[in-house]
C-alpha cells in the first residue's frame, strides 16, 4: 500500500479549546475537511459496534449486547449531528429516521439467527434491502447527483452483505469468515465516509479532501483506528477464551503488516522491519495483560504493563529518528502511554463484566487514534517532503514520488 505524503505545511490547526471564565472566546468551527475525517470515522465505528451488537445477541450474551446497542446509538447520534452540522436539520431528521431502522432491522437479523428462525432473518433480509435503497437515494439526493444512484446502491448493499455474512458465520462458528467479513466490513464503511464526504462537499471543500496530507490523515486514521478494533477483539477473546481468539489476531496480524507496509512506503523496508517488530511485540504485551486481568494474575498483569513501557519508550525513539526529529519522543511516549492505558482499562472492565465501562473506553481509544493520525501525518509528510530529490518524479522515494507535493 502507497500512502500519500503532504507537503512540509501541516494541516490548519485544531480548534482551539473554550476559554476560561472571564476570557470570552469563540472556538473555531471545524474545517470541513476535518468533519469529512469525522464521517469516516464514524461510519468505520458504526460497522464495528453494529457487529458486536449482533455478534453479543447471537451468543445470548445480553449484557454485551445492550451496551454495544447504546455504543450503537451513541455513534448514531454523533452521525447526525455532523450532517446537522454540515447540511441543517431537515437532512439530519431524514438520516436518523432511516439509519435508526436500518439498524433495527440489523438487530431483528440477529435475533433470527439466535433463535433459528429463518423466517426472520429473511423478513429482516428483506426489509434491510429495501432501507439500504431508502439511504442511498438519501445519499444520491444530499449530493445533488454528485454520487450515482448505482454506486450508492452498490456501496451500500456490500455494507449491509458485510455485516449479515459476518453474523452467517459466526452464527455458524465460521470464525475464520467471521473475522475477514468483520475486518472487510469495517474498512469498506470507513471508505465509504470518504465516498459520501466528496460527493456531498463542495468547491474548495472538496478538493482539499484530495490533498496529499489529508489523504495521509485518513488513510493512517483508518490503519490506526484498526488497529484499536481488532485488538479489542482479540483481548476480548483472550478474556473469554472463546474459539474466534485464533481467527481475530491473524486478523490483527493483518492490520500489524498493513502499517508496516505503510512505514515501507515512507521511510523505506528497513524502517519497516523495525517498527512491525515493535509494534508486533506491542499487541502481544496488550494481549498478555488481557489474558492476565481474565485470569487474576497481578505478577502477570505487572510484568506486562512493564514490558509495555518499555516499548512505548522504543517505539517513540524509532519514530523521532525516522521523522529527523520533527516528532520527540518525550510527546510521543505520552501518546503511546494513553494509548496503551486506554487498551488496557479497556480489557480489565472487559474481564469484569463492566461493559458500559468497557465501550466507553474503546470510543475513546478509537478516538485518541485520529489524534495520533493528525500527529503523525503532520510529521511523516513533511519528512518525506524534505527528503524528494529535485528531480522528476521517477527519481524519488519508491511509490512515494508521485503523490507528495511539494511546497
Amino acid at each position: 500500500m502507497a500512502l500519500p505524503a503532504g507537503p512540509a505545511t501541516a494541516p490548519p490547526p485544531r480548534p482551539a479549546p473554550a476559554a476560561h471564565a472571564g476570557h470570552a472566546t469563540t472556538a473555531a468551527a471545524p474545517s470541513a475537511a476535518e468533519q469529512a475525517l469525522r464521517l469516516q470515522a464514524l461510519l468505520g465505528q458504526h460497522s464495528v459496534l453494529a457487529a458486536e451488537f449482533m455478534r453479543g445477541r447471537i451468543r445470548g450474551d445480553e449484557n454485551f449486547a445492550q451496551s454495544a446497542n447504546a455504543a450503537l446509538g451513541r455513534n448514531t447520534d454523533a452521525m447526525t449531528q455532523l450532517l446537522r452540522d454540515l447540511f441543517g436539520d431537515a437532512t439530519a431528521r431524514r438520516f436518523a429516521a432511516l439509519w435508526a431502522e436500518h439498524v433495527v432491522e440489523l438487530f431483528t437479523y440477529a435475533r433470527g439467527l439466535a433463535d433459528q428462525d429463518d423466517a426472520v432473518r429473511a423478513e429482516a433480509r428483506e426489509e434491510l434491502i429495501e432501507y439500504e435503497q431508502d439511504l442511498a437515494g438519501f445519499f444520491v439526493d444530499a449530493s445533488h447527483g454528485r454520487l450515482t444512484t448505482r454506486a450508492a446502491n452498490r456501496a451500500m448493499r456490500m455494507h449491509v452483505d458485510h455485516l449479515l455474512g459476518q453474523a452467517d458465520a459466526y452464527a455458524a462458528r465460521d470464525y475464520p469468515a467471521a473475522e475477514r467479513l468483520y475486518r472487510e466490513s469495517y474498512q469498506h464503511t470507513y471508505e465509504l465516509g470518504g465516498t459520501v464526504a466528496g460527493a456531498l462537499l463542495t468547491g474548495r471543500d472538496a478538493a482539499a479532501l484530495r490533498a496529499p496530507i489529508w489523504r495521509l490523515r485518513s488513510q493512517l486514521g483508518k490503519l490506526l483506528a484498526e488497529h484499536v478494533v481488532l485488538v479489542e477483539d482479540v483481548t476480548r477473546a483472550a478474556v473469554t477464551n472463546s474459539p474466534d481468539f485464533s481467527a481475530a489476531a491473524q486478523m490483527l496480524n493483518g492490520n500489524t503488516r498493513d502499517l508496516a507496509t505503510a512505514m515501507d512506503s515512507l521511510f523505506g523496508a528497513g524502517a519497516a522491519r523495525s517498527f512491525q517488530s515493535l509494534w508486533a511485540s506491542h499487541v502481544d504485551q496488550v494481549v498478555a495483560y488481557a489474558a492476565a486481568a481474565a485470569a487474576r494474575d497481578p505478577g502477570r498483569r505487572d510484568r506486562a504493563r512493564a514490558r509495555l513501557h518499555e516499548l512505548e519508550g522504543r517505539l517513540a525513539a524509532f519514530l523521532e529518528n525516522a521523522t529527523g526529529k520533527r516528532l520527540r519522543s518525550t510527546s510521543l511516549s505520552d501518546a503511546l502511554l494513553a494509548h496503551d492505558q486506554m487498551l488496557l482499562r479497556h480489557a480489565e472492565a472487559f474481564a469484569a463484566k463492566e461493559y458500559g465501562t468497557a465501550q466507553q473506553m474503546a470510543f475513546e481509544t478509537y478516538e485518541h487514534m485520529f489524534e495520533l493520525a493528525r500527529l503523525l501525518a503532520g510529521a511523516f509528510g513533511a519528512t518525506v517532503a524534505a527528503r524528494l530529490p529535485v528531480g522528476g518524479a521517477e527519481t524519488g522515494h519508491g511509490a512515494m514520488a508521485g503523490v507528495v507535493e511539494r511546497s
